[in-house]
């Protein structure tokens, strides 16, 4: 089989789902989960696998052990693959990212010390230019309100220093497109385009090296 897009019924369960947000809904809809929401994940990460990686699916279940929001599924499904890229799927339509979403302490000082240098800083000024040109928009996690610690406010650079992850993301609306090939198309279009802002990353900042908690 190949992956031809996402039913409407996809979205259907989704809109459903934010509504009733309870295992009695999720058990009796499990099969409508698993057929229309599922696989055709499964189907487009097996296709992605060469070119991007390993995919991973989320699970659906949240984690409510320190949330005030008790609700116990999420209400969209999400899939990491290996290269750095995320796919997402809800009621609200289609949604990609690529980049760093949190940075670990030791990967947020790689980070901070490559925008500061000049060579490494403006490379990464012409890649989230030449990615936005493309039609993904680059965005900043959990950014400071002021300039980090050692580094000046007047920084070249400083909106960048501030941000402690870094992602491309673009969404888009359900559309009869979301149910066929082109579902396909602008995932790897994004994918691509959004590549050099993770390649960037890899090369300066690259995985943690703190040991797992």
């Amino acid at each position: 089989m190949t992956f031809s897009g996402w039913p409407a019924a996809a979205l259907d369960f989704y809109e459903h789902l934010e509504a009733d947000n309870s295992k009695t809904f999720w058990q009796a809809h499990k099969e409508q989960y698993d057929n229309d929401v599922r696989t055709p994940m499964e189907l487009l990460l097996a296709e992605l696998e060469p070119e991007f990686g390993l995919g991973k699916i989320f699970r659906p279940n949240r984690d409510v052990r320190f949330s005030a929001d008790k609700s116990p599924y999420k209400t969209h499904i999400g899939a990491h693959l290996a290269t750095g890229g995320y796919v997402q799927l809800s009621a609200d339509g289609l949604a990609c990212g690529n980049g760093m979403y949190q940075l670990a302490p030791d990967q947020l000082d790689r980070y901070r010390a490559a925008v500061a240098e000049d060579v490494s800083g403006a490379e990464l000024e012409r890649v989230i230019a030449a990615v936005e040109q493309d039609g993904p928009q680059v965005h900043g996690r959990d950014s400071l309100k002021t300039a980090p610690r050692g580094f000046p406010k007047d920084h070249p650079r400083i909106e960048l220093l501030r941000h402690k992850g870094l992602v491309a993301w673009q969404e888009w609306a359900p559309a009869k497109w979301l149910g066929t090939r082109g579902a396909h198309t602008r995932i790897t279009t994004f994918l691509r385009a959004s590549q050099p802002l993770r390649d960037w990353l890899d090369d300066h900042v690259g995985p943690s090296e703190l040991p797992a908690r």
